[in-house]
């Protein structure tokens, strides 16, 4: 049964900064996986990645002010009907582990690409971020793989965010997801 009481949600900035995070973790991920799409070596595979690269930066740069925002601002009143102590502590792991991925994989990503000896360069223009470290190719490959490992494992604990955001309004009719939107 939806509660007809008014429902405390969280800061019109923190709703925005959620949702624009979302958007560009789908774009990234959207990004790397419709590369396989297009010929290695091929000036659209090239833009997939860059753009690929420009998404995770976006979502690094999202982050902080997010992050610091969410430690600064005091969230809204807890979540009605009161939730159980094993849903509150898997909703703090979950929160700990999806900020954690959303500092840790651009940088990796960035690592990568540095790492390898490239620049970063920024889709439609000729503006590039040049590489600090000499170019190694195993050591870009060896970032290559943790990045691709991390994204690999963060595609469950995101489906775990969502599946518990699905729980809390679908099952247990709560206000957590209207808080959010």
């Amino acid at each position: 049964m939806e509660s007809r009481l008014p429902v405390s949600r969280y800061s019109s900035r923190a709703r925005w900064f959620h949702w624009l995070s979302f958007a560009f973790v789908l774009l990234a991920y959207v990004l790397i996986n419709v590369r396989e799409f297009a010929p290695r070596g091929s000036d659209a595979r090239a833009l997939i990645m860059q753009s690929h690269i420009l998404a995770g930066l976006v979502v690094l740069a999202l982050v902080v002010p997010r992050l610091l925002g969410r430690l600064r601002g005091p969230p809204p009143p807890p979540i009605s009907p009161p939730i159980a102590s094993w849903e509150a502590t898997l909703s703090r792991v979950t929160h700990v582990a999806l900020y954690a991925f959303l500092f840790v994989q651009p940088i990796l990503g960035v690592l990568t690409v540095f790492a390898g000896g490239h620049a970063i360069t920024i889709p439609f223009t000729s503006l590039q971020i040049p590489s600090p470290m000499t170019g190694s190719h195993d050591l870009g490959e060896r970032f290559g793989d943790i990045h691709g490992w991390v994204g690999t494992v963060f595609y469950y604990v995101i489906g775990l965010h969502i599946l518990g955001a699905l729980w809390h309004h679908f099952v247990r009719h709560d206000d957590t997801l209207r808080r959010i939107t």
